[in-house]
């Protein structure tokens, strides 16, 4: 009997840590400047924003353009400073990213699909 009320809890808690906003696996990835790793966090296409030049890419694009940014401007600290009520559509976050010799504001638009945040939108401009 103790065996399926661990078995049970187990369940109930791995399924319930996927309805959650990956927040921690964003704020590691970016202080890790890991573009795949916050790639995959996202839809299919994610829209991404980078300095005012906005696109819908697919992983692998989406995946080269962090990339190029984060060789430009690597991490020396990212904090996210506000993370939104999250409702059955979706929610978001706002961060801040300082680099070596600049600071930006970065703002993450989550949609649930299949019961999952995702991100939908990235948007990365200078404060």
């Amino acid at each position: 009997m103790q065996t399926v009320f661990i078995l049970l809890t187990s369940c109930f808690l791995f399924f319930n840590n996927q309805n959650e906003v990956p927040y921690s696996s964003i704020e590691r990835a970016f202080i890790a400047n890991n573009a795949e790793a916050i790639v995959q966090l996202g839809k299919d296409k994610l829209v991404l924003n980078i300095s005012g030049k906005e696109a819908v890419y697919n992983h692998a694009q989406a995946q080269v353009v962090l990339k190029d940014f984060f060789s430009k401007k690597p991490c020396a600290a990212f904090k996210l400073i506000f993370k939104g009520k999250e409702t059955g559509d979706g929610c978001f976050a706002i961060g801040t990213f300082e680099s070596k010799s600049e600071d930006f504001r970065v703002t993450l638009h989550f949609i649930k699909i299949d019961a999952e945040f995702k991100i939908e939108r990235l948007i990365i401009e200078k404060e």
